[in-house]
């Protein structure tokens, strides 16, 4: 798709990653079309989920993977603070902490004896974060955008993503029985009673006749 636009009237947002996008025509992964170069300014039109809509100096404009787009720093307004330069990492830390203390917790109290495997199962149910720490450096996992944050103390922006774009969410995680499985109860033929696909007649067993017999 193109949307002309006087190079005058450009204002980059942002820019591509170093390792270039891949691009589409329309937020359809069937639909490719040529992918952005490495550090290519970009303007951002609108977000539809982690789809973003660019639009490039000359006038293309085209849909990639809106959360590997990096910020352009904004200039400091006259007399005034700068701006932050990225996404504020205390938030997602405070997120991140309070998760692996959850499962400090339930681990502690699993390997004391205070609790069982199913209390376990039941109180780290849903938990999902992940943090490296190197020095000044620090990698966070942001669990409802899928994507892992790379952060200096000052700021966070996006490292990289679980998966592409349009993929499809993540299927829930089956509720483990609490009691076990009910009893299966018997049909008057002795089977087990299970359910029998539509159209089928129950399984039997069937004892030959002996010396051929019919």
């Amino acid at each position: 798709m193109t949307t002309p636009a006087a190079p005058a009237d450009f204002h980059p947002t942002h820019v591509v990653p170093r390792e270039g996008l891949p691009a589409w025509e329309e937020p359809d992964v069937s639909r490719p079309t040529a992918a952005l170069d490495p550090f290519l300014p970009v303007r951002l039109l609108s977000r539809r989920g982690e789809w973003g809509q660019i639009l490039c100096a000359n006038g293309w404009s085209a849909w990639v993977d809106g959360r590997l787009l990096v910020p352009v720093p904004e200039p400091p307004p006259a007399g005034g603070r700068p701006r932050v330069r990225a996404e504020d990492p205390l938030p997602l830390l405070a997120h991140t902490a309070e998760a692996l203390e959850r499962y400090r917790r339930a681990a502690g109290e699993l390997a004391s004896g205070r609790s069982g495997a199913e209390a376990f199962r039941s109180a780290t149910r849903g938990l999902r974060a992940g943090i490296v720490i190197d020095g000044e450096s620090v990698w966070l996992y942001e669990e409802t955008s899928g994507r892992w944050m790379y952060g200096d103390g000052a700021g966070l922006v996006t490292y990289a993503v679980d998966e592409g774009p349009g993929a499809p969410a993540r299927p829930q995680r089956p509720e483990p029985q609490r009691h076990g499985p009910e009893p299966a109860e018997s049909g008057p033929d002795g089977s087990d009673g299970a359910a029998q696909p539509a159209g089928h007649e129950p399984t039997r067993i069937v004892t030959p006749p002996e010396h051929g017999g019919r």
